[in-house]
Formats: C-alpha cells, structure tokens, sequence
C-alpha cells in the first residue's frame, strides 16, 4: 500500500512538474498565432469643427467719466441716489449761484454802459462835421467787446454752477456731500453709460494668427460669449468689434475688444468674468480622447501597421473638445490607431482587431462634428 502512494505521489509530481512546461508552450505558440484580445481600431478624420477658447476680460461702460466741479462754491443741491439712472441733461449737482449772479449782473450793467458810450461817440462821429475822430468811436467799439466777453463769461461760470449729465447712465458714489465747499475739478461722481459694454481680453500671438486666417471674414459680426463671476452665462451674445494695434512685448498678447448689448443694465463697469471665443476650424484632424495615453506630460497613440504591430507614437494636440482632440502633428487620415483596449496592449505587440470606421467612432461621443 505505502509502495502504491508514492508510485502515485511521484506521478503527482510528474504532473505538477510537466504542467508548468505545458502551460509555457501553450503561451508562445499563442502569442504568435492567436492574440489574447481582439481590440478596436479606427482612423482619424477631417472634419469641420468648432472650438472655444476661454479668457479673462475686464468689463467696461462704452462711455465712463468723472464728474468735477467746474467751480468753487457749497453745494446747495444734490437731487440723485448713489447707482440711480439718470437721463441726458438731468441735474446732478447745484453749487450755490450767489456770487456768481451777481457778477453776472454786474458784467452786464458794464455792457449796458459801455453800449451807451460807443453809441454816443458814434453819433458825434456821423455829425457834419464830425465833432470826434474815428479812432475815438474804434476805442469805444472796443471797450463795448471787452464788456460783452466779460459778461459772457459770468454767464458761463453762472452755468457751471448747475452740473448736468452729458448723457444716459448710472451714477456712482457721491465723493462729496450737500453743504461742502468745493474747489474747482474736485471729484464729485463718476457716471457711466452702460448700454453696451466693452469687454476687453487678451489673445495669445498664436491664437490670434488662428482667428484672423480663419475668421476675418466674420470680423465684427461673430457672436462670443460671457461668462460672470458665478458661473452663468450672461443672456446676450457678444460680436469681437476691436482688436488692439500692436502686441505687449513682455506677454505676448494682443488685446481683443467685444461689445455686449446691455438692456437690462446687469453689467456694471469694472466687472470681470471669462469671454467664450468659438473659432471655426476647417478640415481638422480629429480623434477621440480615448484613443490616447499621458506619460510625463507627453500623449500618445498606438498606430497598427499593415503586419498588425502596434507602436506608440507621440501626438501634438492642438485643441480639446469634448470627448475628441484636435491634432496638430503625429496623425494623417490613413493612420489607423487602437481606440478600445489601450491599456492592454504594449508597443511591437502584434493584435487581432476589429476596424471601425471613424464616422462611426464619432456619432457615439459627445461631440457632434458638422
């Protein structure tokens, strides 16, 4: 009996020895004749897309001043509300006219006497004969225009001392209360029209070589968008109307200008948010994110030859949609590259796959090419 076990445990042992052999025969021969997985491989296509590139802007009224006072004197009156709307020609300040009317009437009596001297001189020039010279009658000419201008300018320091809006707006802060003494071009207010707001941001050299080759034509009509500090999109679109005249050396940014209708008066002078600039791309070469692999900061694609090898190749992105890459280099439309089971296969292994056309491939993902 004890001779039957060990008969039996050594071929046990025979057995476990021999499996591992077998087992080790069984995988080369498969690695040469029969892949372990069949993967999904497709091609990159051309095709026309959109992409959006975000950046910070400043937002600023079409039209920002400061209100000074043009004169020295209290402000009797200051009939508005800090943030008020206020129409062309609404008064915002009134300084004590006093002093100032009273110059004025005191310019004009001036007028008044010096119009009766020259008319008087000119009389006794027009007698026959003449009782004064005509350089007597110029002089009095003269002294008659000194007065006016004199009085004209009373009028206009009279004026100054009721302050107007020069157009439609918001006013902002009162910097100075009813009753102050104000000097002259002390800061009162500052208004703002905010009808339409300019909305400034700046565009990397390289963008803004993409857009003006793909996108002059569109040059003041294409709509961009406005992103606020909260995350939502403001409701009215934007068109790109300026574009600055020369690059900031140190950044090498250009300055973009888009304007925004503002209707319901939302934006305020100062904000700040995230413009959408869309660009139209012609013919790009896209595929799908999935098809790609990261090491050190690097992508890369597994591109299958005619003999099913597979080799990883490095890819230059030029834009990220969604679910899809746009390519700038590594990639032509003849290229087939593995997009389902990257992570199983490993570079000059050969695979057994299934092709997939890439219009296919597209119609499945989030992006909708046109």
């Amino acid at each position: 009996m004890m001779r039957s076990i060990r008969l039996l445990t050594f071929a046990g042992g025979m057995v476990v020895l021999m499996l591992p052999a077998c087992e080790h025969g069984h995988s080369q021969e498969h690695v040469t004749e029969h892949p372990h997985h069949t993967l999904v491989v497709t091609s990159p296509i051309l095709k026309d897309v959109v992409v959006t590139q975000q950046y910070v802007c400043q937002i600023r009224a079409r039209q920002h001043i400061e209100i000074r006072a043009l004169e020295e004197g209290y402000l009797e009156e200051i009939p508005f509300q800090e943030g008020q709307f206020v129409k062309q020609g609404d008064v915002l300040f009134r300084i004590l006219p006093l002093l100032y009317k009273a110059r004025l009437d005191a310019e004009l009596a001036e007028v008044r006497l010096a119009q009766i001297e020259y008319e008087n001189t000119k009389r006794l020039y027009e007698h026959k004969p003449p009782v004064v010279s005509a350089q007597e009658v110029a002089l009095y000419e003269a002294k008659l225009a000194k007065a006016k201008a004199k009085a004209a300018q009373a009028e206009a320091e009279l004026s100054f001392t009721v302050i107007r809006a020069p157009f439609d707006g918001i006013v902002d802060r009162q910097y100075r209360q009813k009753g102050n003494l104000v000097s002259k071009e002390d800061l009162l207010t500052t208004l703002s029209d905010t009808s339409v707001m300019w909305v400034y941001f700046n565009v990397p050299e390289a963008r803004y070589l993409e857009y003006m080759n793909g996108q002059a034509k569109y040059y003041g009509s294409q709509q961009v968008e406005l992103v606020l500090a909260n995350g939502s999109k403001f409701p009215e679109k934007g068109t790109i109307a300026a574009i600055g005249g020369q690059f900031n050396n140190e950044t090498g940014n250009v300055v973009f200008r888009a304007d925004f209708p503002n209707p319901h008066r939302l934006l305020r002078h100062g904000q700040t948010g995230n413009v959408l600039l869309h660009q139209r791309l012609h013919d790009a070469l896209v595929i799908p994110q999935r098809a790609t692999f990261e090491i050190l900061e690097k992508r890369y694609v597994f591109v299958v030859d005619e003999n099913h090898i597979v080799h990883q190749r490095e890819i230059i992105i030029d834009h990220e949609l969604d679910d899809i890459f746009v390519i700038k280099k590594g990639l032509n439309v003849q290229d087939k590259i593995v997009l389902e089971g990257v992570r199983q296969v490993q570079d000059g292994q050969r695979i057994e796959y299934e092709y997939r056309p890439p219009q296919e491939v597209l119609q499945h993902l989030k992006f909708h090419a046109e």
